[in-house]
């Protein structure tokens, strides 16, 4: 699996930009074969950041969500105005 397959794209909910503010966190809806590991590489390598720690969920509507939290040198409000979630 190559990173593009693990990540299927960036969540962006109100919750999830107070998680960017306050946690450093970005949230991911990610492969539902994909281990912790695999993801912390796969965003490492794609957005040339350094990341903590990976928490992961499958949520009510099946899909799995990786809970990202970046290095505090690595705001997460700057990696996600580079995906265009925030403006």
């Amino acid at each position: 699996m190559d990173a593009y397959d693990i990540i299927k794209y960036p969540l962006s909910t109100e919750k999830v930009i107070r998680m960017m503010e306050s946690e450093n966190k970005l949230v991911f809806v990610v492969d539902l074969k994909s281990k912790r590991p695999e993801i912390k590489k796969a965003i490492e390598d794609t957005f040339k950041v350094k990341v903590l720690k990976v928490n992961t969920l499958i949520a009510q509507d099946g899909k799995k969500r990786a809970y990202v939290k970046l290095s505090y040198d690595t705001p997460a409000i700057d990696v996600a105005t580079k995906l265009g979630i925030m403006g």
